[in-house]
């Protein structure tokens, strides 16, 4: 019996091939789902229209920001009824506490 041992590709040469493949459409999959839903993301969070008041809460609350500029911001902002007394919020006092 005769094998062939020429200067063709052999068995390792095509699986090598054909794992490089798989990786290549997995990364193409993986790119066109991440942006889609990245993208999704990205927009829900930009309509939502209370995304400023959002923001200066986790900024207050991570302590990045102090009581009385978080007031100054939200003035800034447009004003609502919520207070800051001693670092908390008095949500529906109407600005007297």
């Amino acid at each position: 019996m005769m094998w062939y041992w020429g200067n063709g590709a052999h068995w390792w040469a095509m699986l090598i091939g054909f794992l490089v493949m798989i990786a290549f459409w997995g990364a193409i999959g993986w790119a066109i789902w991440y942006f889609v839903t990245g993208s999704i993301g990205k927009t829900e969070q930009s309509s939502r229209p209370d995304n400023a008041k959002g923001i200066l809460d986790q900024r207050l609350a991570r302590g990045e920001i102090d009581a009385e500029e978080y007031r100054r911001l939200r003035e800034v902002k447009g004003g609502d009824s919520t207070r800051v007394v001693n670092g908390h919020s008095a949500v529906g006092t109407g600005g007297q506490r």
